[in-house]
């Protein structure tokens, strides 16, 4: 599956490209030659145990039926409760409630889980004792190089925290490591180690997640980690079909595969073919092994109700219509298509004679690319995350860290390359064009996580400002978060795909948005097989896997939804994006066009009678 691994091996990617399949199948298939094996797993949507059909948990545990491999799941949640719990504790009953909550918040992002995971198997790096048990210690998610950056440097942090200079993005997470340095360094040295680790990227075969996958090697290698290897995780095969959606997406894989960036392209690759189904049991995980597709007769299942049909894009817009302005932002994680859906909106308002302004923060800038072209009433912007995330570095370089001591201001220098300082710097460029939603749509493609919202109001730093200069000029004023909190005014809608791990984030996000005082307004399931004409077997089987995730958004996590068609071609120009948010009907690549329901839907009888045929 993959050749000459060391003895620590971690798989790294964004969510939902296949992490934990991988790091299943490489641990069994090593087991299978005679080595004894602990896979160890720090992925938030862990479903190892659900994959090996038994129960794991934060234990080790041995995997029944096969010799030599044992499991461990770390659950990053509750690592990163018992953190918090550890820092705050001695806290409580000395300072007031409204700093308990500020730190308590700042404790409560992505950086914090991801340190308090590390924190956690930080041991299985170090403990000789262990170690020495297995030929190989398999890791699903490895830590970012920014929080192996933190690790490595210098400086007192807990003093740093508590002469009140830590009110940057991150600073808080490293108050309770001062006391385990050693062990840290220790365990950064063995990543760093050439012969014991190797970092493999998982990325699907697309454009955005090969350069993200490329990003992030760059990011491991400036930081000493450069034994690293690529896999490409389902590639639709090539097909001998005139089925025009499998044909386009064999070709647009291809195409990706053959355009990535040069960091990755050099790289070592492993590459593994779409599969029909989730992987669960050891004969899949096998055959996933050995790189060749399931198969998969079984009947299909009804979830989601035989002729339910699934709502378009179109039937949000009407609803987003009605009151003739207002603020719509589109957030989720990366790669799920935020910008074309951001874009159709957008197009199809300016299309209804609203006036429009588009906003984007998109670091490919490919909006342009998507628009193909001017819209009448359409006025687009971007937004530089780069400019205006160095700004606020300076910015804060010249006031915070002035009076800083050498280590001081390289802690924190390192704090304003995270992700939440990006997401500060553009919420204040936001802030700009978040008034013009008071007199015609603006529709905001990339948006800031509730955490970084909730960051802001529980710090108080950017409202206390905008307060003291509404009190020295005399009258009252609406901050951007008081108006992101209000209903009446801005419609936020999260952006997933049809599938687990990405549903489970954008839970997540729905929960953090919920604690900031945001309730979504919507939810926007993009690129279905479910909502597509195919009749292709593997395709069609996925279309059917599909309608389970769309049945959980549908009944407990969305107000209101739509889904949006996994398309042969890209949604590109005026008719293409207009087409897309009227009515969801959309044309396959070739000649032939099919329209699977009034709505433009697929139904899962229709996808069944497909499999039958």
């Amino acid at each position: 599956m993959f050749d000459g691994l060391p003895r620590f091996v971690f798989f790294t990617g964004k969510g939902g490209v296949g992490k934990t399949s991988l790091a299943c199948a490489t641990a069994l298939s090593l087991a299978d030659e005679g080595k004894h094996v602990l896979l160890v797993s720090t992925d938030p949507a862990s479903n190892v145990g659900q994959v090996f059909e038994t129960e794991i948990g934060n234990k080790i545990t041995p995997i029944p039926g096969i010799d030599r491999l044992d499991a461990l799941e770390i659950d990053p949640e509750a690592a990163a409760a018992q953190y918090r719990d550890r820092i705050v504790g001695p806290m409580r009953g000395t300072l007031p409630e409204k700093a308990l909550k500020s730190i308590e918040e700042q404790l409560s992002g992505a950086c914090t889980t991801e340190i308090a995971a590390f924190d956690e198997f930080t041991d299985l790096l170090t403990d000789d004792a262990l170690i020495d048990r297995y030929d190989h210690i398999i890791f699903d998610t490895a830590p970012t190089g920014h929080t192996i950056r933190l690790l490595k440097l210098p400086g007192a942090w807990s003093g740093f925290l508590a002469e009140g200079k830590g009110d940057a993005s991150c600073l808080g997470p490293l108050a309770g490591l001062e006391k385990h340095r050693t062990r840290y360094a220790s365990a950064v040295d063995r990543l760093s180690d050439v012969s014991s680790t190797r970092l493999i990227l998982v990325a699907r075969p697309r454009q955005s997640a090969l350069s993200e996958a490329a990003r992030t090697a760059r990011e491991l290698a400036e930081i000493g980690i450069r034994n690293q290897q690529l896999a490409i995780n389902g590639v639709m095969p090539a097909v001998d079909s005139d089925d025009p959606l499998a044909v386009a997406l064999s070709r647009r894989d291809q195409a990706a595969i053959g355009s990535m960036p040069a960091e990755i392209a050099s790289l070592p690759r492993a590459v593994f073919p779409l599969q029909p189904v989730n992987l669960v049991g050891v004969g899949p995980l096998r055959r996933l092994a050995a790189g060749t597709v399931l198969e998969d007769d079984a009947p299909l299942a009804v979830p989601f109700g035989e002729r339910q049909p699934l709502p378009s894009l179109g039937s949000l817009i009407d609803a987003l219509e009605t009151p003739g302005k207002g603020l719509i932002m589109l957030m989720g994680k990366g790669g799920v298509g935020k910008t074309t859906v951001a874009a159709a909106i957008a197009a199809e308002l300016a299309g209804r004679g609203h006036e429009v302004l588009l906003t984007t923060t998109d670091p490919a800038a490919n909006l342009a690319q998507t628009l193909d072209g001017a819209f009448e009433h359409l006025t687009v912007s971007r937004i530089d995350p780069a400019l205006e995330t160095q700004r606020y570095r300076d910015h804060v370089m010249e006031t915070t860290g002035k009076d800083l001591d050498a280590g001081a201001r390289a802690l924190l220098e390192e704090d304003l390359r995270s992700p939440c300082t990006e997401e500060i710097a553009v919420f204040q460029a936001f802030s700009r064009v978040i008034r013009e939603s008071s007199r015609h749509f603006v529709v905001v493609d990339t948006a800031p996580t509730g955490h970084t919202l909730l960051l802001l109001d529980a710090t108080g730093a950017y409202h206390r400002d905008i307060m003291r200069h509404v009190a020295q000029g005399g009258g009252k004023v609406v901050t951007p978060m008081m108006r992101l909190q209000d209903p009446e005014q801005t419609q936020i809608l999260i952006v997933t795909l049809p599938e687990t791990t990405p549903v489970l984030e954008a839970t997540g996000l729905q929960n953090d948005l919920r604690r900031a005082g945001i309730e979504p307004w919507g939810w926007v399931i993009n690129a279905s097989l479910a909502a597509a004409a195919t009749a292709h077997p593997l395709l069609v089987r996925r279309a059917a896997d599909e309608l389970k995730q769309i049945e959980t958004v549908r009944s407990g996590l969305a107000a209101r939804f739509a889904v949006i068609p996994m398309l042969a071609e890209e949604p590109v120009g005026a008719d293409r994006l207009r087409a897309l948010g009227r009515s969801g009907v959309h044309s396959l690549a070739g000649s032939s066009e099919r329209r699977v329901s009034e709505t433009g839907s697929a139904t899962l009888a229709q996808l069944s009678a497909a499999n039958r045929r």
